[in-house]
């Protein structure tokens, strides 16, 4: 909101500086967001008087010119090539050292053709402040020389840029502004005077209207009215606030859009069909505003029309078909209060930012309907001319009236600040708060219309009292401690919330609590594990193709897209693994993974017939890089098991809790070449294998291409328990191998389980590091290396000890899996 110093003097009687002002504004939550003073940028600039002008002796559209510019500048010469330049003329002056902010540049004195020129004649273009003219500008012959421009040209006028909160609609107005400035002790607010406007004959346009989003409209007509450019001084603030001049009606509105945040709307009377005019909701057509934009309104869009169609798109801007122009004798004015929700979402939807707009959504002073429209008739009829009709209105004001009451031990205890009960009410009386009622213990005031943000509601019904909606309502409590913290907000603001000594929170905790969930703590750490063993992460649709979708598991009927946003994204889809291969294979197709193994995860949702559900998948492919010795090699199996149980080691499962079965694997995986992970008889964390030759031929793969997937929701939490600190044992740990004789059917998984049960105190790893099958083995059997980390705590091992733990291990072994020590 923008508002230059002597427009506010229109509506505030006041001594204070700028800075005071400023320091103000910004105390009572009017933030000063700039200012800008004109005078500033044309300091240097000055009215001179050309004496004597005569051809420039070597140059035929140059000027020698004898000017007189003051004190230290009486007699000088300047060379001017301008076609006006002429003796006697008043003219703008520059002197060396003076910026021209038109040209940007800065005057020096020098010479010119040979010639000494001490300055220059300026245009007002040149000066930033106006257009091109096609020579110098031309002063009046009263206008005293030596004087500064901005002085002269009344340009002394600074500018001042506020920003509103969305609450705050009456601050934009200048009135608004002037009214809180007056509360907190700047000046004195001059009334505001409007007389009635007596109309002359009944107007031939009335008022209809069939939609809820209007609640009140009026009108009149003025007849005889001389359209043309506004005065000197209306352009001048309208300019000054970043408005364009364009005619005086149109001037008039804008106008008063600022001056008293009403804005009104004029309709050519020529220009209109028929003798109705109709608030209505638009009916899919097509409307050509005034700023030329064509815009397709909806159904739920409110505006104004007549037997021709849409003239004004209500609230936010006219139509072009029925603006006024030069031509203009009658004009129909319109003042309204419509629903400032439904302005909003049709501003929003269109893109159309305007003036009006701006005030409608934040909400305008219902009470200033009428009074708007008499102003906006007082004005036109002032410098246009004309003869009023009658008033022609239809709806009613609603009910705006409402109370708010303020208990005086608030201001301290939620306030924080100890201000006498007189004090108080007198801060909300200087912004226009009555007294309804007032005891020792608190006070009930009338909020006035302007002030919309307190106690505020949805405007109601004729007849209806906001007392009598909220005593209807099981929140009425919490209504009115929200009017009277509002009430609250208004006297700290004028106290100044920079004298409210500031009180630190109570702290709950010496530590503060963390800042992520579990479960968001460890979908970070499985990221950061996957980084580590060289899988990049993707992230991809949850919608895929049903023919890919299908590849990689049941997809139920419940799961298709009956909408899908594209025909290859019909399904959800029912693992991440489904857009990893699609990834992988769109990487190998460009030479991804003939010089380095591919490897990809994502951690994401994926759904079944159950729901949706959480799960980190991987995927490998392509070839190992060659090494000197050593050939390209596929992906491993191996690797994918490898990444599974480094993500279930990160979230503090237990190795030696895992098995690995081949019961009941996913129908991607090849058979015999993959394993699931569980955790208990029952219990599945995650899959791992090879992906199944169908599936790789079917997606354009090749080679071997190996996965896995951890099911993060079956995964349980970590329980809480108190961090103990490591012990580390001094003595030096001790390694055995065992080659197990066991039968082909038995599981590897198995011999290393009852490995451990050994002796658990003491045996720290247990690793498989061989497997072999020979003619020198008996048949059905095969060989088992496993290489066992025994750890002493508190004495070294001893022979003995070391061959009572082997005796243990082999026991241990025999029993549970059958198979004995190969000798």
């Amino acid at each position: 909101m923008k508002f230059s110093l002597s427009w506010l003097r229109e509506h505030l009687d006041f001594t204070a500086s700028l800075d005071e002002i400023c320091a103000r504004l910004n105390k009572i939550g009017l933030e000063v967001e700039s200012v800008e003073n004109p005078a500033q940028k044309l300091a240097g600039f000055r009215t001179a008087k050309i004496k004597e002008a005569h051809p420039h002796p070597d140059a035929d559209r140059l000027q020698l010119c004898r000017v007189a510019a003051g004190a230290g500048y009486e007699d000088l010469q300047v060379v001017c090539g301008a076609p006006n330049a002429r003796a006697g003329l008043h003219v703008i002056f520059a002197p060396p050292g003076t910026y021209v902010p038109g040209l940007d540049i800065t005057i020096k004195k020098g010479k010119i053709r040979g010639e000494e020129s001490g300055g220059m004649l300026c245009s007002l273009k040149e000066l930033g402040l106006g257009e091109e003219t096609g020579g110098i500008a031309e002063l009046s012959p009263t206008a005293p020389i030596g004087e500064p421009y901005a002085v002269y040209a009344d340009l002394d006028d600074p500018v001042i840029e506020i920003s509103i909160t969305p609450n705050r609609g009456d601050a934009l107005s200048i009135r608004g502004i002037a009214r809180d400035l007056a509360a907190s002790g700047i000046g004195h607010l001059k009334p505001f005077l409007t007389e009635a406007v007596e109309g002359k004959f009944e107007p031939s346009i009335t008022w209809k209207k069939d939609e809820e989003g209007c609640y009140f409209v009026v009108g009149r007509i003025v007849r005889g009215v001389k359209n043309g450019p506004s005065p000197e001084w209306l352009q001048k603030r309208l300019k000054a606030v970043g408005v364009k001049p364009i005619s005086a009606l149109v001037d008039v509105t804008n106008y008063l859009t600022y001056d008293l945040g009403r804005p009104l709307h004029v309709f050519d009377v020529a220009k209109l069909s028929g003798n109705v005019l109709t608030v209505t909701q638009a009916a899919r057509e097509t409307f050509t505003a005034l700023d030329d934009h064509e815009y397709v309104l909806g159904t739920d869009d409110l505006v104004i029309v007549d037997d021709a169609g849409v003239q004004s798109l209500a609230g936010i801007i006219g139509g072009k078909s029925s603006g006024v122009d030069e031509n203009t004798t009658d004009v129909f004015i319109e003042a309204a209060l419509f629903d400032p929700v439904k302005i909003a979402l049709t501003g929003r939807r269109l893109g159309v930012h305007t003036d009006a707009r701006q005030r409608y959504e934040r909400g305008i002073d219902p009470a200033l309907v009428r009074n708007g429209l008499e102003a906006a008739t007082g004005m036109i009829q002032e410098l246009c001319g004309g003869e009023a009709s009658e008033v022609t209105e239809v709806g009613a004001l609603p009910q705006w009236e409402r109370t708010a009451t303020l208990r005086f031990e608030r201001l301290e205890t939620l306030g924080g600040v100890k201000i006498q009960p007189d004090e108080a009410i007198r801060s909300l009386e200087h912004l226009g708060f009555e007294v309804v009622e007032q005891n020792d213990e608190s006070v009930t005031l009338s909020v006035p219309s302007w002030r919309n943000d307190v106690a505020s509601g949805k405007f109601l019904s004729q007849g209806v009292t906001l007392d009598e909606v909220i005593a209807r309502k099981a929140a009425a409590h919490v209504e009115r401690m929200e009017a009277e913290n509002d009430l609250i907000e208004e006297i700290l603001r004028l106290y100044g919330l920079d004298n409210v000594e500031p009180v630190a929170l109570p702290q709950l905790s010496l530590v503060p609590p963390s800042a992520v969930t579990p479960k968001q703590a460890r979908s970070t750490l499985l990221r950061r594990v996957c980084a580590e063993r060289g899988l990049m992460e993707t992230v991809g649709f949850s919608f895929v193709a049903y023919d890919d979708a299908v590849l990689f598991g049941e997809v139920p009927e419940s799961q298709r897209l009956l909408n899908p946003i594209a025909t290859d994204l019909n399904q959800l889809r029912p693992t991440p693994l489904v857009n990893l291969a699609k990834a992988l294979s769109r990487n190998l197709a460009r030479g991804l993974g003939f010089s380095g193994e591919a490897a990809l995860f994502e951690l994401g949702p994926c759904f079944d017939g159950e729901g949706q559900h959480l799960r980190l998948a991987g995927l490998r492919g392509g070839l190992t890089a060659r090494e000197p010795g050593k050939s390209a090699q596929d992906a491993s199996i191996w690797e994918a098991k490898a990444d599974l149980f480094a993500a279930l080691n990160a979230l503090g499962v237990p190795e030696a809790s895992l098995q690995v079965t081949t019961d009941h694997l996913p129908m991607f995986y090849h058979p015999g070449r993959a394993g699931n992970v569980t955790q208990g008889p029952k219990l599945v964390l995650g899959s791992f294998g090879e992906l199944h030759p169908r599936v790789v031929r079917t997606l354009g793969l090749s080679g071997t291409v190996v996965a896995f997937e951890l099911y993060l929701d079956k995964v349980p939490l970590p329980k809480a328990k108190r961090k103990t600190s490591i012990v580390l044992s001094t003595l030096q740990p001790v390694r055995r191998d065992f080659a197990f004789l066991v039968k082909n059917d038995v599981e590897a998984q198995a011999v290393i389980k009852a490995v451990r049960a050994g002796d658990r105190n003491l045996i720290q790893d247990v690793r498989l590091f061989d497997i072999f099958e020979g003619k020198t083995l008996p048949e059905g059997y095969r060989s088992l290396g496993i290489e066992v980390t025994l750890q002493p705590q508190t004495e070294s091992l001893t022979d003995a000890r070391l061959e009572a733990v082997s005796q243990a291990i082999e026991a241990a072994v025999l029993k549970a899996t059958g198979a004995v020590l190969r000798r």
